[in-house]
């Protein structure tokens, strides 16, 4: 009898670990692109914000097709997919020439884009309605797990593994265990908790329904302005001189944690969106405009709690809609994830541009991403309140 993964925190487990191994090899990569730039003999800077380019054009197509991937394949085999995909950045180390490492970088990316929107047919095919939102926020912190791995952790990585090389080589190959791995999980059958609402798939959910429904514009954009800052505050704020990015990425940790053990006692969704959202406002402007370290420091350390403690509960807003279906939840998180990566991509050019435009000044683009950072707290008043409040 061939052996199946039929336990729902054994297919969880690879799910999480997928993402965490993606990360590494995505931030891993680009942590050690100045040794990939030199065995290259590449010097332009440009080549290098090439790739960067490329990764962004896979995050938007990869998580705009997601959707059409599962209705030609189903979710188990459009996950691996994702999860092949993933495993080319295994060239990524070993490009002979640029090109290639390009088409790496590009490929690797696609493939993260396809699974962050898997995780929620996934998530609504095997939990029940009362465990997703723990679930969802694990999933949420996976790709900072593996970013706070690469960050703190490369240099030992690397003494163990032999070099950069070798690390980045790992970590493809444990990427391709996982996806060999996931061939043997049985999604056949659903499990007994789903309604028949939830095991009807009948009913067509289309981009094109999806792109008509409101809701969906009002969710992507509610987040758009958030990612806009995230990834701002990677790209430019050192550059600028505010070198706290760093407490982020380790604050997030915490933040979802917190915002996963809040959703278990507080079923609400929107009060905790809303306080968030006010908070990352102040926290954004203190960052942007503070001129004292320790204010920025302490802007910085509640800033990265403030952005990833509302993520179960926004998270879990359309698992609980209404006759959800896996097939609409997929369309709607395609979306969701290509309508706030577009979005970004125009306010990173423009923040770039205005930061130009003023002679390297950064005053107006840090106007212009407090402002946009406000989007989780003005949205959350054009969202429905799905959660049920305790008797």
């Amino acid at each position: 009898m061939p052996i199946k993964i039929t336990h729902k925190y054994l297919v969880e487990g690879l799910v999480f670990t997928s993402y965490v191994l993606f990360a590494m090899a995505w931030v891993g990569g680009t942590a050690s692109m100045n040794n990939i730039m030199a065995s290259m003999h590449i010097e332009s800077y440009a080549s290098a914000s090439l790739l960067s380019g490329a990764v962004t054009l896979a995050k938007i197509v990869g998580t705009f097709a997601a959707a059409y991937l599962t209705l030609k394949f189903g979710v188990k085999y459009a996950f691996l997919v994702a999860a092949l995909l993933i495993v080319t950045g295994i060239m990524t180390p070993y490009a002979p020439n640029y090109e290639l490492l390009l088409v790496s970088r590009f490929l690797m990316g696609l493939g993260g884009a396809f699974m962050i929107v898997y995780f929620n047919p996934i998530v609504m095919h095997w939990f029940a309605p009362e465990e997703r939102p723990v679930i969802n926020g694990l999933n949420a912190v996976a790709f900072n797990v593996g970013t706070a791995i690469v960050l703190w952790g490369m240099p030992s990585i690397n003494a163990i593994s032999g070099g950069w090389q070798q690390s980045l080589l790992v970590f493809s190959l444990a990427s391709l265990v996982l996806a060999l791995l996931w061939l043997l999980v049985k999604f056949e059958q659903a499990p007994s908790y789903q309604t028949n609402a939830q095991q009807d798939d009948t009913h067509s959910y289309s981009y094109l329904d999806g792109l008509k429904d409101g809701f969906n514009w009002a969710y992507a954009l509610t987040y758009s302005g958030l990612l806009s800052f995230y990834i701002c505050l990677f790209t430019f704020y050192p550059l600028a001189g505010i070198s706290q990015s760093k407490w982020v990425i380790g604050f997030g940790i915490v933040g979802t944690i917190a915002g996963i053990l809040y959703s278990r006692k507080q079923p609400l969704r929107l009060p905790i969106i809303r306080l968030s959202g006010l908070l990352i406002f102040l926290t954004v402007l203190g960052l942007s405009f503070g001129s004292a370290p320790w204010l920025q420091t302490l802007c910085a350390i509640v800033l990265g709690f403030c952005i990833f403690l509302p993520v179960t509960a926004l998270v879990s807003i359309p698992h609980e809609l209404p006759k959800m279906t896996s097939q609409k939840i997929t369309v709607i998180f395609s979306l969701f994830w290509s309508i706030s990566y577009l979005i970004s991509t125009l306010v990173l050019w423009l923040f770039g541009k205005l930061v130009d435009i003023n002679q390297g000044s950064y005053f107006a683009s840090f106007v212009l991403i407090t402002l946009l950072s406000a989007t989780v707290f003005v949205g959350s008043y054009f969202l429905p309140e799905t959660g049920q409040a305790k008797e």
